[in-house]
């Protein structure tokens, strides 16, 4: 079934102050670079019928291309974002004044939280990620306005500082995950809850191979995640590769870049 994806172009990226241990000030980033492969991830979603509404870019926020963060989206319902550093603040009101104009029922947190980088959206549940950007009392304020269960997690590894540089779901019932970002206690829960995952290895999650997004047969995914294609191949799903290495200088990926609109049917 073709999602609804909302993005925005990053005419405003750059890497100019670190929060998160990708980010590197002095090496900065290249725009231009960025913004075309920005232009091939849109593309691709769009050719496997996907439809992509796009978000007016604000100067000032050269991250507000990672539209995952903006907020989660289930059921008309808009569960805004409210960031952990100042220096993203002002996203969480954009997005949630983009759907607000566009009649959906939004809601102002109260909670930190940074939306869908760190909630994901499956059939019956939402895994919420916590331990770096999110409050776990955000997860039980989202399962309030939602009105879906929300199952916590706990992220332990800085480089997978939100729960979607960790996991993805392949669909509504099963996720991709890699392991050693979560506490003890979340792989003992996912591998309760996800008996047939696909679990990722070390050499993917470090180029943010888990940074996915799947529509249930296809798998958009960071290039370089070359094992994880294969393993995704032989379970049935076709990898659909891309390239953002631009982006990731600043943490982001393929999900990063892409928040889905639920529930307009």
């Amino acid at each position: 079934m073709p999602k609804h994806f909302l993005m925005c172009r990053p005419d405003h990226f750059t890497v100019e102050y670190a929060i998160n241990p990708w980010m590197d000030p002095s090496a900065g980033a290249d725009r231009d670079v960025a913004i075309r492969q920005w232009e091939g991830l849109k593309s691709a979603y769009e050719e496997l019928g996907h439809r992509v509404s796009l978000i007016d870019p604000v100067e000032g926020l050269p991250d507000m291309v990672f539209a995952a963060n903006g907020a989660l989206v289930v059921d008309r319902r808009v569960y805004g974002a409210r960031f952990a550093f100042p220096q993203r603040g002002p996203e969480g009101p954009a997005y949630l004044r983009w759907f607000a104009e566009r009649g959906f029922e939004v809601m102002d947190p109260s909670h930190v939280n940074e939306g869908e980088g760190d909630f994901l959206t499956l059939e019956d549940v939402v895994l919420a990620g916590t331990g770096f950007r999110t409050d776990v009392t955000a997860h039980l304020e989202a399962q309030e306005f939602v009105g879906r269960p929300v199952i916590s997690l706990r992220l332990v590894d800085p480089r997978f500082y939100h729960l979607d540089t960790a996991l993805f779901p392949l669909d509504g019932r099963n996720v991709c995950y890699f392991p050693d970002a979560f506490s003890a206690g979340s792989q003992a829960l996912l591998r309760r809850m996800f008996p047939d995952a696909v679990l990722a290895g070390a050499r993917d999650a470090e180029v943010l191979g888990l940074n996915a997004v799947s529509d249930g047969t296809h798998v958009v995914i960071n290039a370089e995640a070359s094992d994880l294609q294969l393993e995704l191949k032989r379970r049935g799903y076709e990898p659909i590769p891309v390239d953002l290495s631009e982006l990731r200088k600043a943490g982001g990926g393929p999900k990063c870049c892409t928040l889905e609109i639920r529930g307009e049917e």
